[in-house]
C-alpha cells in the first residue's frame, strides 16, 4: 500500500537520515496535532502527544511492515497516544471557545460567509468537545480528516461494521448536543 516515494523515505529514515525523518514529521504534524487537540481539548497536551507520537513513530519504524498507508499507521499511533493520555488523567477535558479559532474554515468568498462559517465551526467544535473523546476522535477522522471507514479500521483496529455503529451513535450524540445548544441559544436570545 505504500507509494514508491514513501518506501524510499522510510528506507532513508531507517538508514539514519534525519532530514528524511523531518520531512515525514512535516508531512503529518498538522494532522496529528489536529486529531490530538480534538481528542484532548488542550493545546499543551496536544503538542506533547504530537511529539510523543513522532518519537514512537521513529522508534517503531523498524517494525512497520508497510501493509497500510504510512498516514494510517501514524494516525493509529496518535489515536492510541491520545487514549493513553486520557486514561492517564482519568477525566475528560472540553475545548475552550478560544481554542476553536484553529478549526475555522479559511477559504471564504465574502466576509459575511466567513462569519457564518466561523460561527458554525465554533459551534461544532464546542459540541464535539462535549462528546466522549473516542466519539470526538472518530468524528474528526471521518468528517474533518476525511478518512474512509477502511482507513479508520486500520487506525483504530476496530472492524468496519463496528465503526459504522459507533459512527452512527457518535453522530446521534453530536446531533443531540447541537440541538440542546441551539435550544439554549434560542432561549437566551428570546429571554
Amino acid at each position: 500500500m505504500l507509494t514508491a516515494k514513501e518506501r524510499k523515505l522510510i528506507r532513508s529514515i531507517r538508514k539514519g537520515n534525519t532530514r528524511a525523518f523531518s520531512e515525514l514529521v512535516n508531512r503529518y504534524k498538522d494532522l496529528v496535532y489536529t486529531l490530538a487537540l480534538r481528542m484532548l481539548g488542550n493545546r499543551e497536551e496536544a503538542e506533547e502527544v504530537s511529539q510523543d507520537t513522532f518519537i514512537k513513530v521513529f522508534h517503531s519504524l523498524e517494525r512497520f511492515k508497510g501493509d497500510s498507508k504510512i498516514s494510517t499507521w501514524i494516525y493509529r499511533i496518535a489515536y492510541n497516544a491520545c487514549l493513553d493520555r486520557i486514561r492517564l488523567r482519568k477525566s475528560r477535558t472540553f475545548l475552550d471557545v478560544g481554542e476553536m479559532e484553529d478549526f475555522v474554515f479559511t477559504e471564504m468568498d465574502t466576509a459575511l460567509d466567513k462569519m457564518v462559517r466561523e460561527e458554525r465551526g465554533r459551534l461544532v467544535g464546542q459540541c464535539l468537545a462535549k462528546l466522549p473523546s473516542e466519539d470526538a476522535g472518530l468524528l474528526t477522522l471521518f468528517y474533518f480528516e476525511e478518512k474512509s471507514l477502511l482507513e479508520i479500521e486500520n487506525i483504530l483496529n476496530v472492524p468496519v461494521n463496528s465503526l459504522k455503529v459507533r459512527l452512527f451513535r457518535a453522530r446521534k450524540k453530536l446531533a443531540a448536543v447541537l440541538e440542546a445548544h441551539l435550544k439554549q441559544e434560542i432561549l437566551q436570545n428570546n429571554g
